[in-house]
């Protein structure tokens, strides 16, 4: 078998094996094929596209080109939640534990973030102490004692997909469907889930800019979920304007923690509770979404949610007291209000405008050996829909620097667009595909 047969079959529109895929891979991970073949059959894949055959076939080498996680030392069936990134994103804070909660397992492989905002393990770093650094061993008994453990992906976990994601991003090649598709779903079946819920983000703040090509995406991840045997369902949410209403680490964590004790923001509350519906039902543990509906609200009203997180905490060297007293968390020195110039009804907020402000107070990274300053973000006051006044505050820039947030103050007010008319409200659940 050679790569030069394999370009030119994929060039001319030709299907490739299953054989020929592993070939590729393996051959690439190992280093025996050299970068400029593999990225001309990366573009032959971008003009040609993939069957469904082959991008299921190119996700499977990927997962087995590194650790295949075995999850079977954890009782019951093991639900896992993927969301493809947007601002304001802090759910898996507050639905981890509003899932374990009603009885599901929740094994979780994480990332950190890279761009306008922290990822879900930078975030759990508020908690004093917390560490995602844990072996294999306490994450499976940690899950089996509480319901919940969240470790950090190793460098074992589908080698080939970051060999391949490096390569695609300096070579034009990322923007491919199945490219996308089989890149997230490799490290999802690679984490031994039984069942898989998709958060598919779509607008402004999202990867996905249109409805159309976040719904493309997440039914061919679907697709690959369920050809590869794990129970998959994808929800296509809104994230043209934030998530809930902070944006930054601790501040993130705060409005979690703020969500289990019954007060979090509408929008996001939805979201956790559209979510946790899926999650019960790929996992057996409620019948219908009513009952699901219900079973989390309970957990919600019971404060056992808010237990799970605390003892999920704890268990991975956290503070657990920061559940209870948010004061524990990270703090910035100043709170700095930016104030509306015109009044009437906030229209639009540009949402990655938003999440480039967080970054530029120091909230995310630019390089991959940034520092994160967890205390810094962005509490906004109003949202799209909310009547303003000239002179009101749209919303707090949490900041540690004065000159970061004098610049990112001038970027948040060009941000904001505000008309005479009250915006009709875009539907935060777009659609369900399973």
């Amino acid at each position: 078998m050679r790569m030069y047969d394999l370009i030119m079959k994929k060039r001319n529109g030709g299907a490739l094996t299953g054989q020929e895929i592993d070939y590729f891979v393996s051959g690439y991970t190992a280093g025996e094929i050299p970068d400029y073949q593999v990225s001309a059959l990366m573009m032959a894949i971008y003009f040609r596209g993939m069957s469904q055959e082959e991008t299921l076939a190119l996700t499977l080498a990927m997962a087995r080109s590194g650790q295949m996680l075995d999850l079977s030392g954890i009782r019951g069936v093991k639900v896992d939640k993927h969301s493809t990134g947007g601002v304001g994103d802090k759910t898996s804070l507050a639905l981890a534990p509003m899932v374990a909660a009603c009885g599901l397992a929740v094994a979780k492989m994480s990332g950190r973030g890279l761009g306008h905002t922290g990822g879900t393990i930078d975030k759990l770093e508020s908690f004093p102490g917390f560490t995602t650094e844990i072996s294999l061993e306490t994450f499976l008994e940690n899950v089996n004692r509480i319901g919940i453990a969240i470790m950090g992906q190793t460098a074992d976990l589908a080698p080939a997909d970051k060999k391949l994601y490096a390569l695609r991003d300096v070579t034009a090649t990322v923007d491919q469907m199945s490219l996308i598709a089989s890149s997230i779903m490799s490290k999802k079946l690679a984490a031994g889930a039984d069942a898989i819920v998709l958060d598919v983000k779509t607008g402004s703040g999202a990867f996905m800019k249109t409805l159309e090509d976040a719904v493309s995406l997440a039914r061919e991840m679907v697709r690959i979920g369920k050809d590869a045997g794990r129970r998959t369902v994808a929800v296509v949410t809104d994230m043209d304007q934030p998530l809930g209403r902070a944006v930054g680490n601790a501040l993130e964590v705060k409005e979690a923690i703020e969500t289990l004790k019954g007060r979090g923001p509408e929008d996001f509350r939805e979201l956790c509770m559209t979510l946790g519906t899926q999650m019960l039902l790929a996992g057996g543990a409620a019948r219908e979404a009513g009952q699901a509906r219900e079973m989390l609200a309970g957990a919600l009203e019971s404060g056992r949610a808010l237990e799970k997180l605390a003892r999920f905490v704890e268990a991975q060297g956290g503070d657990p007291g920061a559940v209870y007293d948010t004061d524990l968390l990270p703090r910035a020195s100043l709170a700095v209000p930016v104030v509306s110039g015109e009044s009437g009804y906030v229209t639009h907020i540009a949402c990655e405008e938003v999440g480039i402000c967080s970054l530029i107070l120091g909230g995310g990274r630019e390089t991959k050996e940034s520092v994160i300053d967890l205390s810094v973000g962005l509490i906004l006051n109003k949202k799209p829909g909310d009547p303003v006044e000239r002179g009101e505050v749209l919303a707090y820039l949490h900041a540690n620097d004065p000159g970061k947030a004098a610049e990112a103050g001038e970027r948040l007010l060009g941000a904001y667009r505000i008309g005479p008319k009250m915006p009709q409200k875009s539907p935060l659940i777009k659609e369900i595909i399973d």
